[in-house]
């Protein structure tokens, strides 16, 4: 870095014009800008990087300097890896760059810094570079001129601190994560020994102006104490350099002056916020110091504890304090739990407990006037707030909690959970980050916090949210959904809790809604542990709970989402409802197309419910889909918008009752259940189409009285696929095709996914059920070919096509969208080739779509070739799929851009197909058309004059071995069952065994050395798992694909045809000894043509 300033050389009059014109409001102007100052770049003028610099550095207008600094930082994203200019001419804009930092005003800074921190990231941190910097910064800091004032007034301290802050910043994580016990770079020793250390001084220095100023000054140097901070913080995130250690007594003392100085007894202001942001770095730097570092902060834990214990007792003034005053109170909390998850952390904190409880934590968790606010204001925010959902782990080493009550909740169950000291306790050792489980004895959620929380009494009848024991009485039912963990081995202590202290609030004479919403929450974290013999009064009161109606000037919609919640909860949770009809009278009854929010809710309950009560609700279904459908039906819009959260909620309460209605069909012996079952079948069918007509065929029939040409709106594909499939499966005359308008249905399905480009992994599941299902309803009512006629589109393009040009688009998409669709989309494949019916005029569309599923397959799959993968199964059999049908098609498709695209193809089929590959062939269906197409390939092979040949011989032992294991998969298809029932009994056993270990690991603590192992190990498998081709949800089991005529071919015989035919040419392979005496066993006919196989 060259700290003598020189003036930037003058940059050109066009580039000036260009920046100052990216300012214009005209979008044209800025565009045509942009495209000269892109055009400039890309002539290759070595200091275009440096004119643009001096341009943002110079003299002229803030808002062309931004501008340039603006766009110089877009350019060093686009080209850092590539190289900015030359090398010379890149060291000198980077000092440059350096040097501009140190002068410029706040407003460039911002800008212009982000381009150093690339620079910084690549030049210092990971190539360690550029050896002048520390010194050089060093100098500049201390020539500054809030250090040394008068001696470089032109360096701005502030810009100094920012840009060291820059410098440190990449250190904050482990530069080699994989690396076990990664020692600190030389690069973070150095700034730590000649920058940190001497800054140490100046902290204090500025610490001492803070604290004794009262006037407008200080403010300056309380950003920079902030940006200090920050450094500090990237420094010792991850790293501890031997500087830091000597300096680190002295800076924890002027944090904890700067932390005890602070008061919360008025709300502070604007001018506040510089003070309160140190505050929190500090909170964080002592969360860090304890988890990362506590061999090192040993000597100031008793300090730590002190400071943020006084600190936290302010939290009775939460209710009048601003975001970030809380987020204080949620740190100071967060530190607290971190020491007490150490092994001096009881010693430490334990004499601090009941104030804690009774001046900090309840404090914090009382009804407060901001709550009352959020309810009244904004449901939504009080119920993220005050009704977590993210509770279930409590542990001192907890993250991202951020609100104060949030961490107060988790302090108290780690304060509830502690047991004493553990008996292993060193220096060198942190916890595993589970509880504090002490072997024996009583815990202080036994000793301390069930008797401080029960000397609050049940509020009176009558008394509201203005009562201080109703305020208390909501902290006290915040801390016992917080004791979830403690609660969960002490069945009968919750067992009186619920009797107690939550259930008689529901029976009061005016139920206060702040209190039940809370007792809702407070059950569903409790779900795991509830008595059996409490289900049918806890049910009976989340019910109550369900209905209650709003009041005069009060909603009740917290009260009925947290009722909502925690019955969804129960269930999850195996606590089944003791009247599950009287539970789905309820929330049906409840719905309403007026509330929409509320709704969405019941919907989601609605499901759970259906799924979970199985045949007890299962009379009632048709209904409940009537009256669904009659809210959905009332809330589409009747223009093509996107549907509104509510209907997309209807739709999957919709899914989860016909897939409770699929699933409970009677056996066919069953005749009498059997006719009723269908009735109901057919019933919810004709609901369901006239749901699907309502939203797919009057917009559209809208839309075409406008002229215009839509598709009707993207939205819930997956599950109106689903329904979809329901009806078409429920066909069973051609009188019901015309009823429930399936034609026409399926026409507007297909042309809305043809143009499908939302690919989710979870959410495509449906559409491609639906496809097949469409592909045996063309096969059993499509008499006419309506399939195959070529039908307007409502899409943008308007362009004709089938049905099946339709659907086989979508296909062709999925084929490369994510792992899971791909072999989704392979099977639909084989099912539209083989199944479809292509006999009235139609053969060249099936070649078409042969040759269209080739290309898209084998373009796929090419990417993949390089190592054998689980995905090469179901993309190369989807191309034997198109090669059966057309050979001399595919083999143009496969050495369309590579000549031996063919034999690659035939190389992985032969892979795939042989006994080693995982995962192996498994269905008599996939090994039937693996050995007809690797008979057809070696016909080719062999035609081709390729005989002696590596992939002629692959080829042949595969087709063997696939014969061989098609008769052993014939014979023996139950044998698997068996083993996996065997295995599946070890697997538990293995299970037991671990948990017992486990539980015996939770009570040691784990030393750094384990830990960065740990960590080493953690990182090494993230790395991996992003650097292979992730397989998504493959599915191993036995999958069975359409194979259509193809089914009823005899392999034995084309097998034993292929070798007489070829007898001369294919005993010229040599075969494995063991493969020869398995064929020979399995097929005795050939046991003659075997004899002259030379063998290996």
């Amino acid at each position: 870095m060259e700290v003598d300033a020189a003036h930037p050389a003058a940059a050109g009059d066009e580039l000036w014009r260009l920046l100052a014109a990216t300012l214009s409001s005209d979008k044209a102007s800025v565009d045509a800008a942009t495209a000269g100052l892109d055009g400039i770049s890309a002539a290759g003028d070595p200091r275009f990087p440096i004119a643009v610099l001096a341009v943002a550095a110079g003299d002229g207008d803030q808002g062309t300097r931004i501008a340039a600094a603006t766009y110089l930082k877009n350019f060093a994203r686009r080209n850092m890896e590539g190289g900015l200019s030359s090398s010379a001419l890149y060291v000198e804009f980077r000092d440059q760059l350096a040097q501009a930092l140190l002068r410029v005003e706040p407003a460039i800074l911002r800008v212009l810094i982000e381009i150093f921190r690339q620079v910084v990231e690549k030049d210092f941190a990971k190539e360690n570079s550029w050896p002048q910097l520390v010194p050089q910064l060093k100098l500049v800091i201390q020539s500054s001129d809030a250090i040394s004032p008068g001696h470089h007034p032109e360096w701005k301290t502030i810009n100094a601190l920012t840009v060291l802050q820059s410098t440190v910043r990449p250190f904050q994580y482990f530069l080699n994560p994989k690396v076990v016990n990664e020692p600190v770079p030389e690069q973070l020793e150095q700034i730590a020994a000649e920058i940190l250390v001497p800054l140490q001084v100046t902290f204090h220095h500025f610490a001492d102006k803070v604290l004794s100023s009262h006037d407008g000054n200080k403010l300056e140097y309380e950003q920079l104490l902030l940006i200090t901070c920050k450094c500090m913080y990237f420094t010792v995130r991850s790293y501890m350099p031997s500087g830091v250690k000597q300096i680190l007594p002295s800076f924890c003392k002027d944090m904890f002056r700067l932390l005890d100085s602070l008061d919360f007894n008025s709300p502070p202001g604007d001018a506040d916020t510089t003070r309160l942001k140190i505050a929190k770095r500090c909170l964080i730097i002592f969360c860090t110091l304890v988890t990362r570092h506590r061999k090192h902060a040993d000597k100031e834990m008793p300090h730590i504890v002190n400071c943020v214990t006084k600190l936290s007792k302010q939290s009775i003034h939460l209710s009048k304090l601003n975001s970030l005053s809380d987020r204080i109170f949620s740190l100071s909390f967060d530190v607290i739990s971190r020491v007490l998850e150490t092994g001096p952390g009881w010693r430490l904190v334990s004499p601090h407990f009941s104030s804690l409880l009774d001046s900090a934590i309840l404090p914090a968790l009382a009804l407060n006037e901001k709550d009352i606010a959020d309810w009244e204001e904004d449901t939504d925010e009080y119920m993220r707030k005050n009704l977590p959902s993210e509770l279930d782990d409590i542990s001192g080493w907890a993250e991202d909690l951020f609100t104060a009550r949030k961490s107060a909740i988790n302090l108290l169950g780690v304060i509830a959970l502690s047991k004493g000291p553990p008996v292993v306790s060193a220096a060198s050792k942190r916890k595993k980050g589970e509880k504090n489980k002490g072997k024996g004895g009583s815990s202080i959620g036994d000793l301390l916090v069930i008797p401080f929380l029960s000397k609050f009494p049940v509020p009176s009848h009558g008394e509201d949210a203005s009562s201080k024991a109703v305020q208390n009485y909501f902290g006290v039912l915040m801390a016992y959904g917080g004791l979830q963990d403690f609660l969960t081995e002490k069945k009968d202590l919750t067992a009186t809790l619920i009797r107690n202290r939550i259930l008689p609030l529901y029976y009061l004479d005016q139920c206060n809604p702040y209190l039940i919403s809370t007792a809702n929450w407070i059950i569903g974290q409790l779900a795991p542990c509830l008595p059996e013999a409490m289900s049918t009064d806890i049910y009976n009161s989340l019910m109550k709970a369900l209905s209650m109606e709003d009041a005069e000037d009060l909603t009740c919609y917290p009260v009925r989402a947290s009722a909502s919640g925690a019955i969804a909860e129960l269930i999850e949770n195996g606590y089944s409802s003791p009247d599950w009809v009287a539970l789905l009278q309820v929330v049906v009854k409840r719905l309403s197309a007026e509330d929409e929010n509320e709704s969405a809710l019941l919907f989601q309950l609605l499901g759970t419910v259906v799924e979970a009560g199985e045949e007890k609700v299962l009379p009632h279904i048709p209904g409940t889909v009537s009256n669904i459908a009659n809210i959905i039906m009332n809330l589409l819009s009747p223009v093509p918008d996107p549907w509104p959260q509510v209907v997309e909620q209807g739709f999957a309460a919709l899914v989860a009752m016909v897939q409770a209605w699929d699933s409970s069909a009677p056996d066919e012996n069953k005749e009498h259940k059997k006719r009723e079952w269908q009735l109901g079948q057919t019933a919810i069918a004709q609901t369901l189409s006239i749901v699907l007509q309502k939203a797919w065929l009057l917009p559209v029939e809208q839309m075409e009285l406008t002229l215009d040409s839509e598709l009707p709106p993207a939205s819930c594909v997956n599950e109106a696929s689903f329904l979809l499939e329901f009806i078409m499966r429920s066909i069973t005359s051609v009188e019901e095709i015309t009823h429930l308008k399936i034609f026409e249905l399926v026409a507007i399905w297909a042309d809305t996914i043809a143009y499908w480009d939302s690919w989710e992994e979870m959410e495509d599941q449906g559409v491609f059920n639906a496809i097949k299902e469409a592909i045996s309803f063309h096969q059993r009512f499509d008499s006419s070919g309506f399939f195959m006629k070529m039908l307007p589109s409502q899409s943008a393009n308007g362009a004709q096509s089938s049905i099946i040009g339709r659907i086989s688009s979508f296909v062709t998409r999925a084929i490369a969208a994510y792992p899971s669709a791909t072999w989704r989309a392979c099977s639909c494949i084989h099912t539209l080739l083989h199944a479809a019916d292509f006999s009235l005029g139609a053969e060249d569309g099936r070649m078409t779509l042969a040759v269209t599923f080739g290309e898209a397959a084998f373009s796929y799959f090419k990417g993949l070739s390089d190592s054998p993968a689980g995905i090469w199964k179901p993309l190369v059999l989807a191309i034997s799929s198109c090669y059966i049908c057309y050979p001399d098609a595919i083999e143009q498709v496969l050495c369309k851009d590579d000549d031996n695209g063919y034999t690659v193809w035939a190389s992985a089929l032969a892979q795939i197909s042989s006994s080693s590959f995982t995962p192996a062939l498994s269905s008599e269906s996939e090994i039937k058309l693996a050995v007809l197409t690797l008979a057809t390939v070696i016909e080719r092979l062999l035609a081709l004059s390729m005989g002696g040949t590596k992939v002629l011989k692959d080829c042949y032992i595969s087709l063997m071995e696939s014969c061989i294991h098609l008769k052993d998969v014939q014979e023996d298809g139950d044998d698997d069952d068996e083993v996996e029932d065997d295995d599946d009994d070890e697997g538990e056993e293995d299970t037991d065994d671990d948990d017992e270990d486990s539980e015996d690991d939770d009570v040691r603590e784990e030393t750094e050395e384990e830990f960065l192992a740990r960590y080493a190990a953690a990182a090494a498998a993230a790395s991996e798992s992003i650097e292979v081709v992730e397989e998504g949800d493959i599915d191993d089991e036995t999958q069975d694909i359409e194979l259509g005529y193809l089914d009823e071919v005899d392999i034995k015989q084309v097998v034993l045809s292929l070798m007489q035919k070829h007898i001369t040419l294919l005993q010229a392979q040599s075969l494995p000894d063991d493969l020869i005496e398995r064929i020979a066993e399995t097929f005795p006919e050939s046991e003659q043509m075997l004899r002259a196989h030379p063998q290996t």
